[in-house]
This record gives C-alpha cells, sequence and structure tokens, in this order.
C-alpha cells in the first residue's frame, strides 16, 4: 500500500500560509530544492486544493524557461510526470497534463487509491490536508520549516487534531531551512 504524505513549508511557529507576506527565507536555494526534488521523487500522485495546484502548475512549463538549472528542470519532469488530482468546486479546466478535477474530496476514494497506487501519494495545502488529516488518511508529515516567525495565517496542523509522531528523519540545510519527516504511530 502507497503512503499519503503531507508536506509544506512552514514558519517557525507553524503557519504553512502567513496571514500577511511570505514564510521568510530558507527554501530558495539550489541545496533545499535538490533535496526536496529527491524526496518526492517516487511520489506517484499529487492531491491539491485548487490555490496549490495554481501554484504549483508552473512546473508543466518550467522547463521551457530560458537557462533552466538541472535541478529544475529535473523537478518539473518529475513533477509532469506525476499524476495530479484538484479538488475544487471553482476550477473550470486545468492547464497540465496527467490531471484531473475532482469535485469533493472523497475519503474513502483516497483509500483507494493508496491501496492501489504504486508509489506515494502526496496532498500539498492546508485546507485540502487538514480533510486527509481529519479522516485519517495521512501516514508522514514532512514539514521544512525557516527561519521565520510569522504570527498568523493558515497552520500546517489544523486546530483541534491530536496526532502522535515519531520522528524518523530530520536535517538541517546551511541556509536555516530545517527539514523533520514524521510518520503516524
Amino acid at each position: 500500500m502507497a503512503k499519503l504524505i503531507y508536506s509544506m513549508i512552514t514558519s517557525l511557529d507553524g503557519y504553512a500560509e502567513a496571514a500577511e507576506g511570505d514564510l521568510g527565507r530558507g527554501a530558495e536555494d539550489e541545496e533545499v530544492h535538490t533535496f526536496i526534488g529527491d524526496v518526492f521523487r517516487h511520489v506517484g500522485t499529487f492531491l491539491y486544493g485548487r490555490r496549490m495546484y495554481e501554484t504549483m502548475v508552473f512546473w508543466e512549463t518550467a522547463h521551457a524557461e530560458p537557462e533552466v538549472p538541472p535541478h529544475i528542470l529535473q523537478y518539473a519532469r518529475d513533477w509532469q510526470a506525476a499524476e495530479k488530482i484538484v479538488y475544487s468546486t471553482t476550477l473550470e479546466s486545468v492547464s497540465s497534463a496527467k490531471t484531473r478535477i475532482e469535485r469533493t474530496f472523497d475519503p474513502d476514494a483516497v483509500r483507494k487509491l493508496k491501496a492501489e497506487a504504486d508509489h506515494d501519494l502526496s496532498v500539498d495545502g492546508p485546507n485540502l490536508a487538514a480533510q486527509a488529516i481529519a479522516a485519517g488518511l495521512v501516514d508522514e508529515y514532512h514539514l521544512f520549516i525557516t527561519t521565520s516567525v510569522v504570527g498568523g495565517g493558515k497552520r500546517f496542523f489544523p486546530d483541534g487534531v491530536r496526532l502522535d509522531l515519531d520522528l524518523v528523519e530530520e536535517r538541517a540545510f546551511d541556509s536555516g531551512l530545517v527539514y523533520a519527516r514524521y510518520r503516524t504511530r
């Protein structure tokens, strides 16, 4: 059975989206980006909400940008190779290959996807992830923690959820970003 992974860049105070501005520095360098690409290369299906999909669809054409560095080109190729499911009631069409729209998040359908998948799945975006967490579907949490405290926004973990997790991997980068991978007990 494939795992469902929830991963986001998050502020030091636990926000996946800042109320104002960005989450701070740490994730933009080549070392971090290459690591992220290596960690998620095995993901066969990405589950997105509309806003996260609209951010990530950049990777559909990133390879065509002038003077693309090799680590960006590799990430674009990996993203293009994966299936994408966008959960949205408002998105009318998609602009990437291997992508379909689902109007509602159905935990049973995601359980079936996990059971039948040859490769892991990733859920991205705090709103969609909150639904997957509430349904008990998330197997691993990958946090990329910046050096910034942003004071508010959308939390990485939804309110009202209790999880018991095991730390299985950690890494600090020269940029100050810290990677922590947890597995659900």
